[in-house]
Formats: structure tokens, C-alpha cells, sequence
């Protein structure tokens, strides 16, 4: 079901039409590089454009770090990746003061910036580190701020982090704080690809040219997209739905499923409404829509909930999934 068609809003600094101009160029370059993935590709793009973080979970192979790097190649910003290791330390991510000698011969303390301080940060196999870390993302992640020694750094603006995580079933893997997984407005899942791609991967892949795509937007670009997106009304039907849809994750409300009374121990976080307007405001626009409908909180429902509602142990036990709850939450919650 639709909603009626909204007035555009004022322009901030780009129309509807170069917005999906460019998203499409987005899209088409990615593709280039990376088979199929529609989805993931979609989701990655809609966190980029908001200006929020996505995390991307699947086991090592999937291409999940060669489709950042590629989105780092099309969109023209600064770029940095983290691996992440068991034996990394919350400096190696933030930075630390170095002393060094000054001309003069007077030794003084300066801030040596850590790879955080870039535009795209790609955190590869994020829960492969410690916990303690890990938390050493969250400031920024945030705040968009890091402080080291009482002094805080603003970071440049856009910042947003790209994570990939291995399923925490795998060997050296330490799950995330519930606190940090907030933070990721999308929590995407990686599949294995069908023949038909896994063969196209194989034609692109093992000859001597491999496929390379060019840079069609650059930083201040992306910023103006975010701000078209964010800019987009939101019906009043929609925003209500997406407060039931919440609301309803948690067993002890009274708008609750039976799946969410029996299964989930602690539901969604006000951050998960957040996620699921601003997801579906910048799908809307990237379907070439200023209004925004029931369909794109439905589209962007599973990514923007699965990390955010925590199974209890019944659940667990019986291998029941969140994307499972979500799907019976767009069932059954009335619209």
C-alpha cells in the first residue's frame, strides 16, 4: 500500500532527478565489480547516503570487503581500512600523542591521528578484536568525535563506518556490545551467491582484466543526497506504523505478536524507529519517490531490526531468527 503523494520538499542543494541520476551511476558502477548482491548493495548504499553505519555479516569469501573498497572507489572520499585483530589496541584506531622534538629543541606532545580519521572507514572482521576494542569505535561511531588525552577531535564530515563481522559461531570471534550493534542503522546479511552469479564471479574473476569501476560522485555530493533524504516528509499514517512496528518487538506491550511474547527477551531500541524512517526515506528516493510509503519501511524492516532484537532463551534454543520475528511483526501489525 501507498501513501498519497507528498509535496517535494525545498530543495537544500540537489532535486529528485540528479539524486537518482547519481544513484543510479552508484549502483551501475558498483555493479561492475560485484555480482549480484542486489540487496546488499542497496542497503550498503542507503546507510552511505544517510550518513549512518552498516555492519555486514557473512563468513569469510563473500565479497563483503571487495564491495566496500569498490564503493570507496566510486565515491571519491577519503578512505581507510582497520583490520581488525585480537591483539589490536583502541590507540591503533583513534590515534595517540607522539613526543617529538620541535625546531627549537623543545620536546612537546602532537596528536598523531589514527585511521578513524577518514571519510569511509572500512572496519574489516570487526569482532575478531576484544571487546575493549571494540568499544573504542563507539565515540566515534556516535559522536563522530574521538578523544584522546582529555582533547577531543572532531572527525570530517561525511564519516560514516562499514563493517564486516564473521557469524559468531566461527572460531575468534567476540560478539559486539548491544550498545555498539545500536549503532550500525543496518545490520546486513551476506548470502551465498546463486550458480548462475557464482559463475559470473568466476568469468570476472580468474582471467587477466578484472574489472574496475570509476568514480562518479565525490564527498560533497553524497553530504547533498543525505540532506535531500533527510529533508523528505514523512506521512503521519507511516510514522505511526513504524511506532507500532517498535513497539510491538517488545513482549511485555500490550501491541506485542505471540512470536515476540514467547521469543524475544528484549526488543528494539528507539534507534531501530529511527532506523526504519530514515531507511525508508532514501529508499523512497532511490525508487524516484519523494513520498514515502509502507512498502519502504517494509523493504528496509529486516536490516534496520535484526540486530536490535535479542532472542530470549526459548528462542535460542529452538533456532528461531530475528528476520523471522520481524517478517511476523510486518504480518501481523495492523498498517
Amino acid at each position: 500500500m501507498t501513501s498519497a503523494q507528498a509535496m517535494p520538499p525545498s530543495p537544500p542543494h540537489m532535486q529528485l532527478d540528479e539524486f537518482s541520476a547519481l544513484a543510479q551511476a552508484i549502483e551501475r558502477e558498483v555493479g561492475k565489480v560485484i555480482v549480484g548482491q542486489h540487496e546488499v548493495v542497496r542497503s550498503a548504499l542507503i546507510c552511505i547516503l544517510a550518513g549512518r553505519h552498516a555492519l555486514l555479516e557473512g563468513v569469510p569469501g563473500l565479497g563483503k570487503t571487495m564491495l566496500i573498497r569498490t564503493l570507496a572507489d566510486v565515491l571519491d572520499m577519503n578512505f581507510s581500512r582497520i583490520q581488525f585483530t585480537p591483539d589490536l589496541m583502541p590507540a591503533d584506531i583513534v590515534g595517540t600523542d607522539i613526543l617529538e622534538e620541535t625546531e627549537e629543541g623543545r620536546r612537546e606532545f602532537r596528536f598523531q591521528a589514527g585511521p578513524i580519521f577518514a571519510n569511509l572507514v572500512l572496519a574489516d572482521e570487526i569482532n575478531r578484536a576484544t571487546p575493549k576494542t571494540q568499544s573504542a569505535m563507539l565515540e566515534a561511531m556516535q559522536e563522530k568525535t574521538v578523544t584522546v588525552a582529555g582533547r577531543r577531535y572532531d572527525l570530517e564530515k561525511p564519516f560514516f563506518v562499514l563493517a564486516t563481522q564473521n557469524p559468531l559461531e566461527m572460531e575468534g570471534t567476540y560478539p559486539l556490545p548491544e550498545a555498539q550493534l545500536d549503532r550500525f542503522l543496518f545490520k546486513v546479511n551476506v548470502t551465498f551467491p546463486s550458480v548462475d552469479d557464482l559463475v559470473a564471479i568466476l568469468d570476472r574473476t580468474t582471467g587477466v582484466d578484472a574489472p574496475e569501476a570509476q568514480t562518479v560522485a565525490n564527498a560533497q555530493q553524497v553530504i547533498q543526497m543525505g540532506e535531500l533524504a533527510l529533508s523528505t516528509p514523512i506521512p503521519t499514517h507511516v510514522s505511526q506504523y513504524v511506532a507500532r512496528l517498535v513497539v510491538a518487538t517488545h513482549p511485555d506491550s500490550e501491541l506485542s505478536t505471540a512470536m515476540s511474547r514467547q521469543y524475544v527477551r528484549v526488543g528494539s531500541s528507539p534507534r531501530g524507529a529511527q532506523a526504519l524512517i530514515i531507511g525508508a526515506k532514501v529508499n523512497a528516493l532511490l525508487d524516484g519517490r519523494y513520498n514515502v510509503a509502507y512498502d519502504d519501511v517494509a523493504a528496509v524492516a529486516p536490516s534496520a531490526l535484526r540486530h536490535r532484537i535479542l532472542l530470549n532463551f526459548e528462542g535460542q534454543a529452538e533456532g528461531i531468527s530475528t528476520d523471522s520475528i520481524v517478517d511476523d511483526l510486518l504480518k501481523t501489525v495492523k498498517k
